[in-house]
């Protein structure tokens, strides 16, 4: 089926779409929101609208009047859903399907009263009432209720019941006291605080702290089942897989919080610096920016989230109230309330503004990839700058390695990366000459002498990093070696330890540990790995070569030349020994294929 069309501007925004859950906008060329979705992959979601005629006509005038897009990402698809919902109600896009009912998720409430009550609602009143959800599964809701009643006598009566009430003595003992579902607080059976322990304790469990609850209901199974209740067993069964599922409160959404701003940072330590502000509206976030600064005078967090909370305000005419910071910012807001959240629903939310603000950051460095491919060298080179403390961009590197079992064929390898690709026309091999025995210090020393000495006399330009594998040892002999051949300063040396990715520096007994997820380290690891492979590669031939030419050596009527067109051809004696007496005529001639036959039966 054809394809909708996309904008320039859209296919860029559309290429960097992350592939985590999340909620999309869609805009009219006007700027109006248009429609509001969700996704557990907002990639994959955000493309299936571009990439076929759909069925129904209108998603299909819908994709042709959407002119821009924009999307905020969450850690779970519930939180998606609730994200969803609460923006629809926002922003009322034409194309969403609205309930005119404006019918919302249900909430667990614990009432503000002297007994208080525990019961399901969809409608949040202010009267001091503390509400808990909201549930996207209301069979959760209900399942989570029916086991605190079990647990707790709650009442679910709505007498209001006050201290006037009692002392007139008008409550009458009802049915679910007798069952044993009850307390009797309308009488004063129970006193307050004995109740208000039950409130405290279903609270918890509301809270998220289900471990009591799960605890009790694994309790009821076992028992039940041990009176060969099974039917009644199966049944709390199912409630206890449902509440594994649960989870007792949305990350996005949530009525213990009320209206904040949130200003989450990502900062690398580069110049650029991402801010994402989030808007919450009774619990909801219902607007999200994220500013990108670029320093120009090295200024602090609080400098820049100062610049991003009077940029907002003058923005969209905001006045503060609480806002929540991961540190107080270096500006004067009169009646301000700055939160730097350690736990709870204020910290989920500031972690999700600052995944935003990493992801924007992403995003930007995923679209400069696609539009300037150069811009990606640029930035790993400097990164590797700044790691490495260089005075130049290393465009030019190499990387050197020995490879030895037991002395025999002692041989070393180099490897070249330019621009931080490997440049393999430029390996290479070094067998070593001068050291007798494995002596992977001397070795070093001796193939470093060999490679400089060379691109000097030849008036060749030298790297600006060598790496040295092997840690502190290899690089104290790369040390001598560039000593005596006077380039120690002109160009960096370091040495990367096998074990640990510790990178040492000449005079330096303290190794340099790169992050993990660092450019530099993987560069590093991409050489140190090239030069392994390489020098292994050729430590594997000229052992092949010394077993052949050992094997054919004696040979009446062999020669050097002979024995080398085999090795050429067949690489090992393993090969030539496989090989029929046709298959090395064919490279040196019957009579002479005869011989080796014969002499290599004998010797099996």
């Amino acid at each position: 089926m054809p394809k909708h069309e996309k904008s320039p501007k859209l296919k860029e925004k559309i290429a960097v779409l992350p592939d985590t859950p999340g909620v999309y906008m869609y805009f009219d060329a006007a700027g109006t929101v248009i429609y509001v979705g969700k996704a557990k992959n907002l990639k994959r979601r955000v493309s299936s609208y571009f990439n076929r005629t759909h069925d129904c006509l209108r998603t299909n005038i819908l994709v042709r009047n959407i002119a821009d897009m924009k999307y905020i990402v969450v850690p779970t698809e519930q939180d998606a859903l609730n994200l969803e919902n609460s923006m629809i109600k926002e922003y009322k896009p034409r194309y969403n399907v609205l309930l005119k009912d404006d019918k919302s998720y249900p909430w667990i409430v614990v009432t503000n009263e002297m007994y208080p009550r525990v019961f399901l609602t969809r409608q949040h009143i202010r009267d001091g009432s503390k509400y808990y959800g909201p549930y996207t599964n209301t069979a959760v809701a209900r399942t989570v209720l029916d086991l605190i009643s079990e647990l707790y006598p709650v009442r679910t009566c709505r007498i209001p019941i006050t201290p006037e009430y009692l002392k007139k003595g008008r409550g009458r003992l009802c049915l679910q006291y007798h069952i044993k579902k009850c307390r009797g607080c309308c009488t004063g059976e129970i006193d307050e605080k004995t109740y208000g322990s039950y409130i405290d304790r279903i609270r918890q469990i509301l809270r998220g702290e289900t471990q009591e609850l799960m605890a009790y209901l694994r309790a009821e199974m076992e028992r039940l089942a041990s009176e060969l209740r099974f039917e009644e067993a199966q049944e709390l069964k199912q409630a206890y897989r449902l509440l594994e599922n649960y989870r007792s409160r949305s990350v996005i959404v949530s009525q213990t919080i009320g209206d904040v701003d949130v200003f989450g940072f990502d900062d690398d330590g580069s110049n650029d610096v991402y801010v994402n502000y989030m808007h919450v509206r009774r619990g909801a976030v219902v607007r999200s920016v994220t500013l990108r600064y670029k320093r120009s005078l090295d200024e602090s967090r609080a400098q820049l989230l100062g610049y991003a909370m009077d940029e907002i305000r003058q923005s969209f005419g905001i006045e503060f109230d609480e806002v929540i910071v991961a540190e107080v910012p270096e500006v004067e807001m009169t009646g301000v309330s700055f939160t730097i959240p350690r736990r709870g629903d204020r910290a989920k939310l500031l972690e999700v503004s600052e995944k935003n603000a990493r992801q924007n950051r992403i995003d930007d460095l995923k679209y400069l990839e696609r539009s300037n491919p150069e811009e990606r060298t640029s930035r790993l080179l400097e990164r590797m700058k700044s790691d490495f403390h260089l005075s130049e961009l290393p465009r030019h590197i190499e990387c050197f390695d020995n490879s030895n079992i037991q002395g025999t064929n002692p041989v070393a390898s180099c490897v070249v990366f330019r621009d931080g690709k490997p440049a393999k026309r430029d390996y290479r091999h070094f067998n070593i000459k001068t050291v007798e025995g494995p002596d992977d210090f001397a070795s070093m020393k001796e193939v470093l002498t060999r490679r400089y000495t060379r691109m000097m006399q030849e008036g060749q330009s030298l790297p600006q990093l060598v790496v040295v594998d092997g840690g502190k040892g290899q690089l104290s002999s790369a040390v001598e070696a560039f000593d005596e051949m006077g380039i120690r300063g002109t160009v960096a040396l370091v040495g990367i330890a096998k074990r640990l990715e510790e990178i040492y520096f000449p005079g330096d007994s303290v190794p340099l540990y790169i992050d993990k997820n660092s450019e530099t380290l993987r560069v590093v690891q991409h050489l140190r790995d090239e030069a392994h492979r390489f020098g292994i590669t050729h430590h594997r031939n000229r052992r092949s070569k010394s077993a052949l030419v050992g094997e054919l050596d004696g040979i009446k009527g062999i020669g050097p030349r002979t024995a080398e067109a085999l090795l050429v051809h067949f690489k090992s004696v393993k090969r030539l020994r496989e090989a029929s007496e046709a298959d090395i005529a064919a490279v040196i001639g019957p009579a002479k294929a005869k011989i080796v036959a014969s002499a290599l039966q004998q010797t099996q």
